[in-house]
């Protein structure tokens, strides 16, 4: 969040993965869309992310291991909090 109080990119941008997965409540949803309608970077990222979970759906026929999935949902959350950082 921002000094004056409204929430920055990067809040958004944790966000997006969560709405691509239907993680998150009504509201939520609302303020993100409003967000991307608005923020082409935002957008751009949305649109990146979507296009590679789509990708990924189309490819995998087999579900991995609950133990695997754990593992890349755990390097994903890593890889975001250093995009962050940096």
């Amino acid at each position: 969040m921002t000094a004056d109080g409204h929430e920055s990119c990067a809040d958004f941008l944790d966000r997006i993965v969560y709405l691509l997965d239907n993680e998150l409540d009504a509201t939520e949803v609302a303020n993100v869309k409003i967000h991307l309608d608005e923020c082409a970077p935002c957008f751009e990222r949305y649109d990146v992310q979507r296009t590679i979970k789509m990708i990924v759906a189309r490819s995998c026929t087999e579900a991995a291991p609950d133990a695997l999935r754990d593992k890349v949902r755990v390097r994903l959350q890593q890889i975001s909090v250093q995009m962050h950082e940096s």
